[in-house]
């Protein structure tokens, strides 16, 4: 039997509700801490209680992010899924179960480990009723780290790590950890190849955080000032972090007083508009969101867009239409944010793929909210909001803040005149001033119905036009400015072009395509509208595979409306739109077969 060393993923199969969450958290800082690299996935139900939930913890030596097909090792603790959760483990795996549950059937294997735990008897035995159900799972914590060989002290500093808000919770839940490790040098003979091994240098000064924290500490460090929202799954927690942060850093030591405006909206429709109502006033201001309140925002959008007012919104997308899979990812939210609202609508929209990202692109978002004078959305999703991914530790920001063109009471008396939608530097960018501004000419109305450039009512035919032909200026202009692609290019006739957390996947497709001999370049967009070098890849290409996480290939449609015509030809679409994160071969498989037959476009 081969070993398989820092190489396999382990899935936990229970059900919602029943606290093993924690456990599972305890398992992978664990792992992490051993050095070796770690990703896990939460598949959860949108229910409270009772419904199946899956995680899985990958362990992978080269460091992949991604979510892999292969199950190596079950925990198998719902007895209405046990049937499939055996089917889903790969030959040669391992399954540590319930005891009770029958071996029989379609649920007898002969090419899998089966490790029997009398859980619920040692739970019963050990923990009194109130914490029986919460504490059982740390007794498979205790189980797979002795087969899998963590020691006690790890796992100790892991339960400390993840309880360090309860002190108390910590003896209590490392005493149900030592009952999984002694029934299982106990009771248990290791018959699998599955192991862990220290490593070193893959880790170290490495964090391990989810998107929407990252996200959180982005717009403190941004500037923001004022935050209005309603909670939705799975935005929520990126607000709820950003007021823990705000309560520690944005408080004036000297006299308590706090420096930052949280509400808590009635409705989505209500915060986006409190968002613009603080940005007109000057601040940086944010809400944060997913698709259903999108939805409700799309008017306010439009009137962000059209009266020229900076704002932020985080979406952090799921999957629809409706109210669809509330606690699945998806990237499906990507055209109709970039045009959100009725009309003629192009907002700037960042696509963040890694935890750094979150945390960079959210102080982009408002320099180029300001600069631009538009809402800024940031697409996230919940595969990079609420997961856990391995980061190097973010940089301190060093440039000031751009706040755009704005015009203080000195600028206004050297000047003798302004407009404020006049379009002076033919950049489509007009000067603003902000509320407060001590000079007679710093005021001015701000409309969302038809203005002239000196912001006076207008419903003249010309006048228009002129308006949103600057509004289309301006956002070309934004092609320079937003993050521009990252490429990797060594000349291939075929390439990948993908964006958001799409890009793991895309990482580990390549590496095994390239062990095929197959090389194929990349391109990961970061930013609406397309910058220059979009096109430019595509030239350099006879066929560019745009992959991303829906079904009606939204990128790969807004592409073919933008490019040249001669380049449309050549790019084709690979979707996956099943509500659970991308893997490798979802990207490979599709890739393979249309490279066979090249003018076919891969489903």
């Amino acid at each position: 039997m081969q070993r398989a060393i820092n190489d396999f993923t382990i899935r936990v199969a229970t059900v919602n509700g029943s606290g093993s969450q924690s456990s599972n958290l305890v398992l992978t800082n664990a792992i992490f801490s051993l050095g070796i690299p770690v990703a896990p996935k939460n598949v959860f139900p949108s229910n409270i209680e009772g419904l199946p939930t899956w995680f899985d913890v990958r362990v992978t030596a080269r460091g992949y992010q991604c979510r892999t097909r292969e199950i190596d090792l079950l925990v198998g603790l719902n007895a209405a899924t046990w049937r499939t959760d055996v089917a889903s483990v790969k030959p040669g795996g391992a399954i540590v179960h319930e005891a009770s549950y029958p071996i029989a059937g379609d649920t007898l294997r002969d090419d899998v480990v089966y490790y029997a735990v009398p859980f619920n008897e040692l739970a019963k035995a050990n923990f009194d009723g109130t914490l029986r159900k919460y504490l059982l799972n740390m007794v498979y914590v205790g189980v797979l780290a002795e087969l899998l060989g963590i020691d006690e002290a790890t796992i100790e500093a892991a339960i400390g790590k993840q309880f360090k808000s309860k002190p108390k919770a910590v003896a209590t839940n490392m005493d149900a950890a030592r009952v999984g490790f002694a029934y299982a040098r106990e009771h248990l003979t290791k018959n699998d190849p599955y192991a862990l091994e220290r490593m070193s240098g893959r880790t170290e000064g490495r964090l391990f955080m989810d998107g929407n924290r990252a996200a959180a500490l982005g717009c403190v460090m941004g500037g923001c000032t004022v935050a209005a929202w309603y909670p939705i799954t799975p935005s929520s927690s990126l607000c709820e972090n950003f007021i823990a942060l705000t309560e520690k850093y944005r408080v004036n030591k000297a006299t308590g007083e706090k420096n930052v405006a949280i509400v808590q909206a009635e409705d989505e429709l209500a915060a986006i508009g409190m968002v613009l109502g603080a940005g007109w006033a000057g601040a940086r201001a944010m809400t944060s969101t997913s698709g259903p309140g999108l939805s409700l925002m799309a008017e306010w959008a439009g009137y962000g867009y059209y009266a020229e007012i900076p704002a932020v919104i985080f979406d952090v997308q799921r999957a629809g239409p409706s109210t669809g899979l509330p606690t699945r990812t998806m990237q499906a939210d990507v055209s109709f944010a970039y045009h959100l609202s009725h009309g003629d609508t192009k907002h700037i929209v960042l696509l963040p793929a890694t935890v750094n990202d979150a945390y960079e692109m959210a102080m982009d978002a408002f320099d180029l909210a300001d600069r631009f004078q538009t809402p800024v959305f940031v697409l996230s999703d919940l595969d990079l909001g609420m997961n856990s991914w391995i980061t190097e530790p973010f940089a301190y920001p060093e440039r000031p803040f751009d706040r755009g063109k704005v015009l203080d009471a000195a600028d206004l008396a050297k000047a003798e005149s302004w407009g404020r939608y006049r379009d002076v530097d033919h950049d489509g960018i007009p000067y603003r001033t902000l509320p407060g501004t001590d000079h007679p000419n710093a005021g001015y109305f701000t409309r969302g119905t038809g203005h002239d450039e000196q912001a006076r009512y207008s419903e003249l035919p010309d006048v228009w036009q002129r308006g949103l032909d600057r509004l289309t200026r301006k956002h070309d202009t934004a092609r320079a400015a937003v993050p521009k692609p990252i490429v990797e290019d060594d000349g291939q006739p075929a390439a990948i072009l993908a964006y958001g957390t799409t890009h793991h996947a895309v990482v580990e497709a390549r590496d095994i395509l390239r062990a095929d001999g197959i090389a194929v370049d990349y391109l990961r967009l970061r930013a609406l509208p397309f910058a220059p070098e979009v096109a430019a890849f595509i030239a350099r290409h006879e066929r560019v595979y745009v992959v991303e996480q829906n079904r009606d290939a939204q990128l790969y449609t807004l592409l073919r409306a933008e490019l040249p015509n001669h380049l449309v030809s050549r790019i084709r679409s690979i979707r996956h739109y099943n509500g659970v994160p991308i893997d490798a071969h979802a990207i490979i498989d599709p890739l393979l077969a249309a490279e066979r037959e090249p003018a076919v476009v891969a489903e």
